[in-house]
């Protein structure tokens, strides 16, 4: 069985999220490598990191470093796992995507993981997104896309959003407030 952790694991790239995903159950962010990291990337991860323990798990490269430092100028808190060269190197290529198990786990025991209890219940269900008309209505995509902008967390389809709502922690007030806005613009037609 997996070791099911609370922190928010932020990587490089998709890749990396499946070798991760492999070792752990955990909510995994990837930040699409250094020349594509947006400053929407980095105001993502300071609201995350408000409800959420970030920890950075990054190739053990020269990007990876720098990917990492970005992050930690922005959110000084958060905690850092690393693989090694040798860990992560396959056939001249440097990644997490690389690693094994095994090294993944060890990285993030090493960076203090905090481990879910057992039985936990989650705070939303599917029956809070119906209830919402975040999913299966006529507008649910739009509302979606309002509350992702409207909460920072960004965009995600009915599933995603239901874990995520849970994985970063998000407080019911906020999320209230969140639908009553989009309810505001919706009922005053700015709602497009």
């Amino acid at each position: 069985m997996k070791p099911k952790i609370k922190e928010i694991i932020v990587v490089e790239g998709k890749d990396d999220i499946t070798a991760v995903k492999q070792a752990v159950e955990a909510h995994v962010i990837a930040v699409h490598g250094y020349s594509s990291f947006k400053k929407s990337t980095i105001e993502k991860l300071k609201q995350i990191s408000l409800t959420n323990d970030i920890i950075i798990l990054t190739d053990p490269d020269f990007a990876g470093k720098k990917i990492r430092t970005l992050i930690k100028m922005h959110i000084p808190n958060a905690k850092h796992a690393f693989i090694s060269r040798e860990e992560g190197t396959k056939n001249n290529n440097i990644g997490v995507e690389n690693a094994g198990a095994a090294a993944i786990i060890e990285a993030l025991k090493r960076a203090k993981i905090i481990f879910h209890d057992i039985g936990e219940s989650k705070s939303y269900t599917f029956d809070d997104l119906i209830n919402n008309n975040l999913c299966y209505g006529k507008d649910s995509k739009l509302r979606r896309e309002k509350l992702g902008d409207i909460l920072r967390i960004g965009y995600y389809n009915s599933k995603q959003l239901l874990q995520s709502l849970n994985s970063f922690n998000i407080p019911r007030e906020l999320f209230d407030k969140a639908l009553i806005k989009i309810n505001q613009l919706t009922q005053e037609g700015d709602f497009s």
